[in-house]
């Protein structure tokens, strides 16, 4: 899929390229809908480059508020909500990784293509501090699409057709390099 059949799709489907459809998608994604915001971002970036950041920032936003709301479902809704998301394994494996990780599985989830509705969520059924969750998720998902839409900006369509089409690998390479880095130096303090 090319950026111009993505520009294309996204535009009857949400028919206009317009802020307030990318603040409705990526509010909507941190709940249930499949389709990643930085889908209707990376369009919109480039054919306005110089408001890249204002609709990094509309993204963001949404998609805070929208896991925020996912956290109360899961709060409110418990596993059951969880397991429509998460069979059996994985809703086991998440709340390992969420005992084990704490706020780094939200950062994970938010900043990589891991899906994170299914972290908003688990964070409310598991009673994660909503003031952390709160934080990893500003961090992880502000520092996901204001990258997305710097990079965009900065080199154009031939790089946006790159992250298109590597987005999961390099999300996931990013995030290993900075969770490396962070255990590194937290390593080497406490040895100090």
């Amino acid at each position: 899929m090319t950026v111009g059949d993505l520009r294309l799709w996204l535009e009857q489907f949400v028919l206009v390229l317009h802020p307030a459809n990318l603040f409705f998608i990526s509010f909507i994604e941190a709940i249930f809908f499949p389709v990643p915001p930085d889908a209707l971002l990376i369009p919109m970036v480039l054919v306005k480059p110089e408001a890249g950041l204002w609709y990094a920032t509309i993204t963001t936003v949404g998609s805070i508020l929208g896991a925020s709301a996912g956290y109360w479902l899961g709060l409110r809704g418990g596993r059951p909500l969880l397991l429509r998301y998460a069979n059996g394994p994985t809703a086991a494996r998440v709340e390992e990784l969420f005992h084990r990780y704490d706020m780094w599985a939200i950062a994970m989830a938010g900043f990589t293509p891991i899906p994170y509705k299914v972290f908003a969520i688990a964070a409310g059924v598991f009673n994660l501090h909503f003031r952390r969750f709160l934080v990893a998720s500003m961090l992880s998902r502000g520092a996901r699409f204001y990258l997305v839409a710097v990079v965009v900006m900065a080199f154009g369509e031939q790089l946006a057709q790159f992250i298109i089409d590597h987005f999961g690998l390099l999300t996931l390479v990013l995030f290993l390099a900075v969770a490396g880095a962070y255990f590194l130096v937290r390593r080497r303090r406490t040895h100090a």
